[in-house]
């Protein structure tokens, strides 16, 4: 088998969240939630054995209802949030939950006979985060460095810090902002900041993004019309701490200083539908992943603004001396932006990328029709940033 040959896994029934297991680094392991409106929905916990390249996976039930995000506790393999659809009295409600994979299927690798499963075991509920008052969750997220205990989630127009006590099985919340001007005013995504200890959030609305300190819950900063249309996500650059990229509605990918937020300092333009998801590299930032309604994922080469901007992406092998020499001065100009390759194994939207947190040169993208795909990093570029 080819070392970069994707690997594909098929889910029975459509989906749109996908998360790695953070707290995992040792395992390659991804959790997908489904959407089906007819059958109980499902968390499909998805181990990736690089050496066979082959998926083994364990299905998990998810009562309450369809999955609209996923994301995984940064301090505990075991414990994840869910946002999904409740319907009660044929109305629709969006809600946020917390809970634990059962103690038994822990160690992962549990082969389920088959998707629909009678004896699928059911995730444990440790806690709602209750936010009937204030509407619709639109997205959920951990505190990226901390110890599990403090969450963000976002309800219509309001912006909420979780505090998660008594083993997880109970939630405070311990402060909140109202966004408020004119118009319909709402949440689409949020991020949390892994720089500045934490204190600092970006959310989008409509099409402005807003940086906000969580100590006082305050805004820090505004970016009006980031985008055309609908922002629909965010991502931080883990190594550069203004650094922040960002997709919508307008088929763009756009990389912000937000220190000085009055233009982007690069915009990709390569997608031909909504943009869904951005994601930086953990490890290498100028790789990014983006995936759109145009069922493709791009991975590009962001190297003039990522904290490697001379890169380390020069072939080095058989160099004469006097080549050597002109090398190196190559070397000390910076590196072109551009597209490392398109990954076309979808055949729908593609609704979300993620980099695995065990592998920094893999990554998961998965489409609405519930297609999974696993990919790596090409491997000639691979050995071009490490040597």
């Amino acid at each position: 088998m080819e070392d970069d040959a994707p690997v594909i896994y098929g889910l029975e029934f459509q989906a749109r969240a996908l998360t790695p297991q953070t707290a995992e680094t040792d395992a390659i392991r991804f959790l997908v939630g489904t959407q089906s409106l007819r059958y109980d929905n499902q968390i499909h916990v998805i181990d990736f054995d690089d050496e066979n390249n082959i998926i083994n996976k364990t299905v998990l039930l998810h009562h309450a209802g369809e999955i609209w995000q996923i994301s995984a506790s940064p301090a505990d393999r075991n414990v994840l949030a869910t946002c999904y659809n409740k319907v009660s009295d044929s109305k629709v409600t969006t809600c946020a939950a917390v809970w634990r994979i059962p103690k038994e299927l822990q160690g992962g690798n549990h082969e389920s006979p088959d998707d629909t499963s009678s004896n699928a075991q059911s995730l444990e509920l440790l806690c709602d985060l209750d936010s009937t008052v204030q509407g619709n969750m639109s997205c959920i997220t951990w505190e990226p460095l901390g110890d599990g205990k403090k969450l963000l989630s976002l309800a219509e127009n309001y912006l909420m810090i979780w505090d998660l006590q008594e083993s997880s099985t109970k939630s405070v919340l311990s402060s909140s902002a109202t966004l408020e001007g004119k118009g319909q005013l709402r949440f689409t995504s949020g991020r949390w900041s892994p720089h500045h200890n934490c204190t600092q959030i970006a959310t989008a609305n409509d099409t402005a993004i807003r940086g906000w300190d969580i100590r006082s819950m305050r805004q820090i900063y505004c970016i009006e019309n980031a985008h055309g249309q609908l922002v629909r996500d965010l991502d931080f650059n883990p190594n550069k701490q203004y650094y922040l990229a960002s997709c919508g509605d307008d088929c763009k990918v756009k990389f912000w200083d937000t220190r000085n937020a009055n233009e982007p300092v690069r915009t990709l333009e390569e997608h031909s539908h909504w943009v869904w998801s951005v994601r930086y590299n953990h490890s290498h930032d100028q790789l990014v992943l983006t995936g759109s309604s145009d069922s493709r994922v791009i991975l590009s080469n962001m190297v003039s603004i990522s904290s490697e901007p001379f890169g380390h992406l020069v072939d080095d092998e058989d160099l004469s001396d006097q080549e050597d020499n002109q090398q190196e001065e190559k070397k000390k100009e910076p590196l072109q932006d551009s597209i490392i390759a398109t990954y076309e194994e979808h055949e729908d939207s593609v609704y979300a990328v993620e980099w695995s947190s065990a592998d920094p040169w893999l990554f998961a993208s998965l489409s609405y029709d519930g297609r999974l795909v696993i990919n790596r990093v090409p491997r000639a570029l691979k050995y071009n940033i490490l040597l």
